[in-house]
């Protein structure tokens, strides 16, 4: 029962205790659900939000640089995506300023991509999932709560406004391999 509920989504983001000993963690995400017994972790093969590395300490230099690079590259790619789109014409990329705005238009609402550099984060607001802010980890932007990175939440969310397969993980810092 209580594997059917995670599965359905009835239990989101939510901590479950089971016959005091075993606890299990579940985000919406299949990937993450992590069953824990006396604290020892008894799926390793998945990964737990937990599991992901806090940042080192970024220089600002460092962090201005792969900022812009991850803004740039995502910029470019919006753009390939508008121009390959037949019926998102009145869509619209705008950089500028360490500020990433895609007006996709009516009925698909507007995605911002900033960099805030006192956090030393990418903050991104999305009409679908909400506001999220992304942490520099091992090479890639993740957000903390979920352990879902920033080219993973765009693959899935813009495939369904471009409506055809589009892919991020091309762009700048999208995985650990990243420059």
């Amino acid at each position: 029962m209580l594997l059917r509920l995670l599965r359905n989504g009835r239990i989101a983001s939510s901590v479950v205790h089971l016959e005091r000993k075993l606890l299990v963690y579940y985000e919406r995400t299949p990937r993450f659900i992590v069953l824990k017994r006396n604290e020892k972790l008894l799926c390793p093969q998945v990964r737990s939000f937990s599991d992901v590395p806090h940042a080192g300490p970024l220089d600002d230099a460092t962090f201005e640089r792969v900022c812009n690079e991850t803004l740039e590259s995502l910029s470019e790619y919006f753009e390939e995506i508008l121009e390959e789109s037949r019926f998102l014409k009145d869509a619209d990329v705008v950089y500028g300023d360490g500020v990433l705005t895609i007006k996709f238009g009516r009925g698909y609402g507007t995605y911002v991509i900033n960099r805030q550099s006192p956090n030393k984060q990418i903050w991104l607001s999305s009409p679908v999932s909400g506001p999220k802010r992304y942490d520099f980890l091992e090479g890639q932007w993740v957000y903390r709560h979920d352990g879902i990175t920033l080219h993973e939440l765009l693959n899935r969310e813009i495939q369904n406004i471009a409506e055809f397969r589009v892919d991020f993980n091309r762009c700048a810092y999208s995985n650990p391999k990243s420059r």
